[in-house]
């Protein structure tokens, strides 16, 4: 595998923002709640992260220690209100889904880590696959995430009716508790495959 992949592998697998490092709680357990929603907030936060990489990476030798961070949160913001007039003109239902959680995306730990521990000390290219793997990441897991809690609690995937009348879906599953009883599942079940998979290899 090259250089180049294995950035972009790292953090779709290797160090997915919310099913290994589990960063972004606070979206993740809020939004989850359809797949459009989950696919919705995770593609904007990949364009954030893309694209606040690039610029704090072309920018990462001009920008004084001092006030880096307050730097970043600039750009971060910059691209995010971006984001967000992009979704209020094309996507008005889906950014009244998503809420304020849109605008919370310029503190999302995991854009501004990327920033400061990759993109600050990386190529301009690097930096931009660090933010496309993070990015592909952070869409994955929200979008299985979402799969389960619209499909169990909902009894429906991109809101079509999966099995109609025929059970009574535990709407529990699409309120807070369910976010956190699915996403403690789905991590026990990923650590329980990584650690069969461990044992196999050695």
């Amino acid at each position: 595998m090259s250089k180049n992949s294995k950035i972009v592998f790292n953090g779709i697998i290797t160090e997915n923002p919310i099913f290994v490092q589990l960063l972004g709680m606070c979206p993740t357990l809020a939004v989850t709640t359809s797949l459009k929603n989950g696919i919705g907030m995770g593609l904007s936060a990949t364009a954030v992260l893309i694209a606040s990489n690039v610029l704090i990476s072309l920018l990462r030798k001009i920008i004084p220690d001092k006030v880096r961070i307050a730097a970043y949160i600039v750009i971060i913001a910059t691209f995010v209100t971006i984001i967000e007039m992009l979704l209020n003109a094309y996507l008005p239902s889906l950014a009244a889904q998503l809420g304020i959680f849109i605008p919370l995306i310029v503190v999302n730990c995991i854009i501004l880590a990327r920033a400061e521990s990759f993109a600050s000390k990386n190529s301009v290219g690097k930096s931009a696959l660090d933010g496309l793997g993070m990015g592909l990441g952070f869409t994955a897991a929200l979008a299985v995430i979402s799969a389960v809690r619209e499909f169990l609690g909902a009894g429906t995937l991109f809101d079509i009716p999966v099995y109609g009348k025929v059970i009574t879906p535990p709407s529990i599953i699409t309120m807070a508790p369910g976010g956190f009883i699915v996403l403690g599942c789905l991590i026990a079940l990923i650590n329980y495959i990584v650690s069969k998979r461990k044992a196999v290899s050695k």
